[in-house]
């Protein structure tokens, strides 16, 4: 137990310093290595939970494709840090609220575990047809069953939105050569070749 304490206490206090120093460095490719540290720690939350699916889904997915990604869109494109942020004060009072929104979930958060302590430990139940599955197979009988709807309906939405950034993105040139297909099937042979006769001695 004292040892599961020190763990949880050591991940979350390096996930919560490397949080801050994502938005707090003034170098963007050190706040994508920060938040990949932050990203690594939660795993080893997740580990504690005993959710080792989870870690192991956050290290693939999010530290191994898209906190890379952001770091390879940041050191590659030549981006002004200092354009973007000039604007940055007419966005404080959105933010203020959002930020004074999310302190009051996390005091309602914190004021029900201290009203009624015994709620934490409802939280890690197990559900009883469940209880002798291993993680990922609980996993896929609950999304698979129970909430079926709802992750097809993500998809759907993430899907969509993949359709829509391509499609905004995608730009054709006019100075480009390009294969078209139709045009090429639907040629015959009297517009595709000309037979001349070239009398004898006066050809090319």
């Amino acid at each position: 137990m004292i040892l599961e304490s020190f763990f949880f206490y050591l991940f979350a206090a390096i996930m919560l310093g490397s949080a801050l120093m994502v938005i707090g460095s003034r170098n963007p490719v050190h706040s994508v290595l920060f938040l990949i540290l932050a990203f690594f720690n939660a795993a080893g939350l997740f580990v504690l939970l005993g959710a080792e699916f989870l870690a192991m889904l956050l290290i693939v997915v999010y530290v191994g494709a898209v906190a890379v990604l952001f770091l390879f869109i940041v050191m590659m494109l030549d981006v002004n840090f200092v354009e973007l942020r000039s604007g940055f004060l007419q966005y404080m009072p959105i933010g203020l609220v959002i930020g004074v929104v999310l302190l009051v979930e996390l005091l309602v958060a914190l004021g029900g575990w201290m009203l009624n302590p015994d709620i934490v430990a409802h939280v890690g139940e197990p559900i009883p047809d469940l209880a002798q599955l291993s993680n990922i197979e609980a996993i896929g009988a609950l999304l698979y069953t129970k909430y079926v709807f709802y992750f097809l309906t993500a998809a759907l939405i993430l899907f969509v939105a993949m359709i829509g950034a391509i499609i905004l993105t995608l730009h054709h040139r006019t100075d480009i050569k390009r294969q078209n297909v139709n045009r090429q099937v639907a040629r015959t042979v009297e517009n595709s070749i000309e037979i001349v006769d070239v009398e004898s001695g006066k050809g090319i």
